[in-house]
């Protein structure tokens, strides 16, 4: 039954009896689902080239794992127990200590978060692959230094020679004079060695520096805020359990993506609502199938007639239409994928599109088709157009047909 119901669909699409108006409007409807798809294929696999260039950015910056107080801001480095920093998995770690403080250079101020690291943190962080200006050296000999986010050298107009120092005023732990607003301050001037480019808002935020100096500086010695953990080629996970089970429930262990969960829940989202406004339009270009199936019943009322007194009952005519339209609907599918796909892979490849802006961190638009992508694209325009078919088939041909049709 179902090769019948094939061979009276693709002879209804490829005949040339047929009306030549029919054959140009199934044609139109083929590109009509065509493009869309391609479209949708295209969307996506830029998307995806983004949300992978953004992701990597911040692996840049943020390590594997993040081990933070459960409860107060810092911790005591002798609290670690250096079975649970050795354990399997974990390839290399550093200890941190983040404060917001006020920097100041050449009589310019600004805000920012200084990130006080001990001398494995490039072995966790691969911060050093950022640094464009400069060096990434926060020791020179006795001299401590500090690398700095290229947003704050912008607004402080700081440059990497050893001429001027970078002062640092952090708020004084403990009991001051209200009458004396100057000795709520601690400062402590540091060269400037570096400047390093990721993204907007981390240029704008962050100061490297030793975990001594911020130690000093902070009024915390031996004292840490975080654990920058690498995980090497282990799974975050897997690591991230077993380190959480050594450390106990005073510490939580945190992965990339928990770190910025709110980033990557928003990047999700919009990936989706790009789906489903792409789905729209794929459901209003579908809607020509409608008119081709609709002028293709009528022009076969004859055939029909015919159907009916062999025999056959309104089901099996149905299908036979329907999949008059699935064969619309299916090649035009394919036809997109390919296009799509040969469009996404080439600018994958050889990044023929350029961005045109010099400031951005890439020169082409990014690229990356998943295979999921395409499977949801292909079983979404299969799924739509299935349901606009048979709808118009079941409009245009209902029970009653056997009766109307024979009138």
């Amino acid at each position: 039954m179902g090769r019948i119901v094939t061979l009276f669909a693709r002879r209804y699409l490829l005949s040339r009896n047929s009306l030549s108006v029919i054959n140009i409007i199934s044609k139109v409807s083929i590109f009509a689902v065509g493009i869309p798809v391609a479209a949708m294929v295209i969307l996506m696999s830029v998307f995806n080239g983004f949300d992978n260039l953004v992701k990597g950015m911040y692996t840049v910056f943020d390590p594997d794992l993040w081990v933070v107080p459960a409860e107060g801001k810092t911790f005591s480095m002798d609290e670690i127990p250096a079975e649970a920093l050795h354990a399997e998995g974990v390839e290399g770690f550093s200890f941190v200590l983040e404060e917001s403080v006020l920097l100041q250079y050449r009589g310019r101020q600004t805000t920012a978060r200084l990130r006080g690291v001990d001398a494995s943190y490039d072995r966790v962080v691969p911060v050093r692959d950022v640094v464009y200006r400069g060096d990434y050296e926060l020791r020179f000999g006795d001299m401590e230094q500090a690398v700095v986010g290229q947003g704050i050298a912008y607004d402080l107009g700081i440059r990497t020679a050893l001429f001027d120092k970078l002062y640092v005023y952090a708020a004084r732990r403990g009991e001051y004079s209200s009458l004396l607003p100057v000795d709520g301050y601690k400062v402590d001037g540091i060269f400037p060695a570096g400047i390093f480019s990721l993204d907007a808002e981390t240029d704008r935020t962050y100061v490297l520096t030793t975990l001594e100096f911020a130690q000093n500086l902070l009024d915390y010695p031996n004292r840490a805020s975080a654990i920058a953990v690498n995980t090497g080629d282990a799974r975050q996970e897997t690591v991230r359990k077993r380190l959480a089970a050594e450390l106990g429930d005073e510490f939580n262990v945190m992965t990339r993506y928990e770190q910025k969960a709110s980033m990557y829940r928003i990047m999700k989202l919009e990936k989706l609502g790009i789906f489903f406004i792409s789905l729209l339009v794929l459901v209003i270009a579908s809607f020509s199938i409608v008119g081709s199936l609709v002028m293709l019943i009528l022009d076969k009322r004859p055939d029909v007639r015919i159907m009916f007194t062999m025999g056959a009952d309104v089901k099996f005519v149905r299908r036979i239409f329907v999949g008059e339209g699935m064969l619309i609907s299916g090649i035009g599918t394919a036809g997109g994928l390919v296009v799509g796909l040969l469009f996404s892979l080439v600018q994958q490849y050889f990044k023929l599109i350029k961005i045109g802006a010099p400031t951005f961190v890439v020169d082409a638009y990014p690229v990356l088709v998943r295979p999921l992508d395409i499977v949801a694209i292909a079983f979404a325009s299969m799924i739509v157009t299935w349901v606009i078919n048979e709808l118009t088939v079941r409009r245009m041909i209902p029970k009653s047909s056997i009766r109307i049709w024979n009138v």
